[in-house]
């Protein structure tokens, strides 16, 4: 994924995504708030225990993060969230139990949280019991991956998952490959050695991919969908899944968040299910699951959509 581009007529661009707005808007903490479930994983996490310590923490790394880039995710917390602008994350999701089940039985399994933002999902996961050491969580913006460790108080040395920055669009980081079918367990590996995605393919048990499709357009979502597949183990069960701006016919689809304007492009689930399942993935090989969900947004019909791909 590209790094973001900022301009002074107050346009930020995020992969394929245009964001305007009158003037970049300053943080507003008023967008704060933690749900019961949410303060209980941070407060676990941070070992913060003050509701109004915690606030003052995630206010001060939120600060941190909007210099990097002023995305509309930073401005309304919502990294807080997974990197979605609802309470939906990957521990939400049906496949959710599915995902950590892998993680117990299968010998080595690997969590992929791509363009992960502050890596909320794979520590997350981790709390759960996939194990730390087998989560690689990726972001083009190397700085999130260090503010990562800051929001949740740890180091790279106190925290065993795997941190990696790179571009998906960069072959030297994530090159396209076939998807696998070799269906024999892979052996082990080092993921503190990783300079790139590369080595993983076909190696990687479950991918998450939440809010990351739509930052692009239709020819690059169809790019990354055959790289992350080429990473996906031939294993059944194996899985990719993911939250993201959806519609009922395939096509440009227009909102105002938070001030921030902005279009992209997004797929309808019939269109989103045949690029999985015929064009990426050998036709029957794999089952996709969409489900559309309506977000009340004035003015304007919107859809984000939810989705799995599981190899069979």
């Amino acid at each position: 994924m590209e790094g973001p581009a900022i301009h002074d007529d107050s346009t930020t661009l995020l992969g394929d995504i245009t964001f305007q707005t009158a003037s970049t808007p300053t943080v507003d903490t008023s967008f704060y708030s933690l749900s019961s479930e949410e303060a209980t994983f941070f407060k676990a996490q941070t070992g913060i225990d003050d509701d109004e310590d915690l606030k003052k923490h995630i206010l001060e790394v939120q600060a941190k993060a909007y210099k990097v880039a002023p995305y509309p995710c930073i401005h309304t917390f919502v990294f807080l969230r997974n990197r979605t602008f609802l309470r939906l994350n990957l521990s939400n999701l049906s496949v959710y139990k599915q995902i950590l089940e892998l993680g117990r039985e299968r010998p080595d399994a690997l969590l992929l949280d791509i363009g992960c933002c502050f890596g909320v999902d794979a520590r997350k996961a981790a709390a759960d019991g996939f194990p730390a050491k087998n989560i690689i969580a990726s972001d083009v913006l190397n700085e999130f991956l260090q503010l990562s460790h800051e929001l949740f108080k740890m180091t790279p040395a106190s925290y065993p998952g795997c941190f990696l920055p790179g571009d998906v669009f960069d072959p030297a980081f994530l090159s396209i490959v076939a998807p696998s079918d070799n269906v024999s367990p892979a052996p082990a590996i080092d993921l503190s050695l990783l300079k790139s995605l590369n080595p993983l393919h076909g190696r990687i048990s479950a991918i998450n991919a939440i809010s990351f499709f739509h930052l692009f357009n239709e020819e690059k979502q169809l790019h990354v969908a055959r790289a992350l597949a080429g990473l996906l183990s031939a294993q059944p069960g194996s899985i990719i899944c993911g939250y993201q701006v959806g519609t009922l016919e395939k096509g440009m689809v227009a909102a105002s968040i938070s001030g921030f304007k902005h279009r992209l492009f997004a797929h309808s689930p019939k269109t989103w299910s045949s690029l999985w399942d015929g064009e990426v993935f050998e036709k029957g090989s794999v089952k996709v699951e969409t489900e559309l969900v309506e977000i009340a947004i004035p003015e304007v019909q919107f859809f984000m959509m939810k989705w799995s791909v599981v190899r069979l």
